[in-house]
């Protein structure tokens, strides 16, 4: 599959605003830009710990990434996200915390509003038509062993395992790490990020992997147009 692009739907906060400039500087990558970004003051050695999710770039998932079937185009995925972010209102979420999720260190909500589950289940729901079927090494890369049977049953049938009832929102900020490492990477980004403002989710961003490249933004699409 070397060359095929890959796709994403994902929140990509507003550029330049307080919350993507944490981000972009934890995972020494802006998303947006494709530009190498300074790392967070006094944290060079976030380069270590950063490998997986700087691939992606500072993003919450709402459609994991997916190839396109034959019969789909980029700009048809363009614009089925734009009809969908056309007449949907903002998303309000809250202020968000820096937690330990499972081995990896992300923002979370601190308290998940329903509609945001709502949200996430209406974009797996929309773009599904666009996906291509997973390769038998594509789903071996989501280690369904290690799933449970309902999480099997939703890589079988969505492409993802995370979705609907076992939708998480969060928004990655390491690896996974060594337990030992979990309390003390938490409790130096929680320190770096400090008291955000209350998040709203405003646009739905479609990103575009290239071979082994990284994602980037091919379009942020604000709500209400």
């Amino acid at each position: 599959m070397t060359g095929t692009p890959r796709y994403a739907l994902y929140f990509t906060p507003k550029p330049g605003s307080n919350l993507a400039r944490f981000g972009n500087a934890v995972l020494g990558y802006d998303n947006h830009t494709g530009a190498e970004i300074p790392r967070l003051g006094g944290m060079a050695d976030l380069a270590g710990v950063t490998d997986s999710p700087r691939r992606y770039g500072f993003h919450a998932t709402l459609k994991a990434p997916m190839r396109l079937h034959s019969g789909a185009t980029e700009a048809g995925l363009l614009e089925a996200a734009a009809t969908l972010a056309a007449d949907h209102p903002p998303v309000p979420v809250g202020p968000l915390r820096v937690a330990t999720l499972g081995a990896f260190t992300a923002l979370i909500p601190e308290s998940a509003p329903p509609e945001l589950g709502l949200f996430a289940a209406e974009c797996v729901a929309a773009f599904e038509p666009f996906r291509a079927p997973l390769t038998e090494a594509e789903t071996a890369r989501r280690k369904p062993e290690r799933l449970s049977p309902r999480g099997r049953a939703l890589l079988a049938r969505w492409g993802y395992p995370h979705v609907f009832e076992e939708f998480r929102f969060h928004m990655t900020l390491t690896d996974a790490l060594p337990e030992t490492a979990r309390a003390p990477w938490r409790e130096r980004l929680a320190a770096a990020y400090g008291a955000g403002a209350p998040l709203t989710l405003d646009a739905l961003s479609v990103l575009r992997q290239d071979g082994a490249a990284q994602f980037q933004v091919v379009q942020r699409i604000p709500f209400g147009g």
